[in-house]
């Protein structure tokens, strides 16, 4: 059975995880601290983490900034659970790498699929690492490094931004729909809502521009954008 971590500090919710996590064939380990869930995640890998935001000993953007930072955990999927339900605040999770962003009050039956969702997701990102570096057209994305080049030069990208990008360069000449993008990137129905695909691609073109690599991103109008 997948081990999912689960941070979270009131006791109510803790519980009520823990038991669906259970009911749904998952074994669970849940904390009310972050000290202690970095001391297991150092000792055992997780196949998912859940992660509140407001936590008492430290924020749990910070706890995913660290964990996307530290190549021994980059990996691991998060699904951020929170009562901070701006879209501010979904975009800076999703940002940082959230795989998913669930607000309180939340339905068991609900997270037990967005979780297999997620699971399912990794499972095939996994598959796809047997094509770690690309280049196409003098762009270059190295997968492992996460580092992006363009004839030599290198192009510093957020997190969300790479996603993206590898996302159109393994699917070369295919016109991808903003709500696929949402689906693939940012893992899922980010209620309708496009502008966040939008802006990304807007960050994503000017930071190939300023590298050099110009008319990479095509926009198909009243489809999508493709490369």
């Amino acid at each position: 059975m997948a081990m999912i971590y689960c941070v979270e500090d009131d006791d109510g919710i803790r519980e009520l995880i823990s038991c669906a996590l259970k009911s749904g064939g998952f074994d669970v380990k849940s904390f009310p601290l972050a000290k202690e869930f970095y001391e297991e995640i150092s000792k055992r890998t997780p196949a998912l983490v859940l992660l509140d935001v407001m936590l008492p000993d430290e924020d749990g953007f910070m706890i995913l900034n660290h964990l996307k930072s530290d190549v021994t955990t980059k990996d691991i999927p998060v699904i951020i659970l929170t009562a901070k339900n701006s879209e501010l605040d979904k975009v800076r999770g999703l940002e940082a790498g959230a795989d998913d962003y669930i607000t309180k009050p939340f339905g068991v039956m609900e997270l037990l699929s967005r979780i297999k969702a997620v699971l399912r997701r990794s499972s095939k990102d996994e598959d796809m690492e047997k094509t770690p570096v690309i280049t196409i057209n003098g762009l270059t994305l190295d997968e492992a490094k996460r580092q992006v080049m363009y004839n030599g030069n290198e192009i510093a990208l957020t997190y969300k931004e790479f996603e993206l990008l590898k996302y159109f360069m393994k699917h070369e000449s295919v016109v991808v729909s903003r709500n696929k993008l949402m689906e693939k990137v940012w893992g899922f129905d980010f209620e309708g809502e496009t502008r966040t695909v939008d802006m990304h691609i807007k960050t994503l073109r000017q930071k190939l521009e300023k590298g050099g690599c110009e008319g990479f991103i095509k926009t198909v109008r009243g489809i999508g954008y493709k490369i």
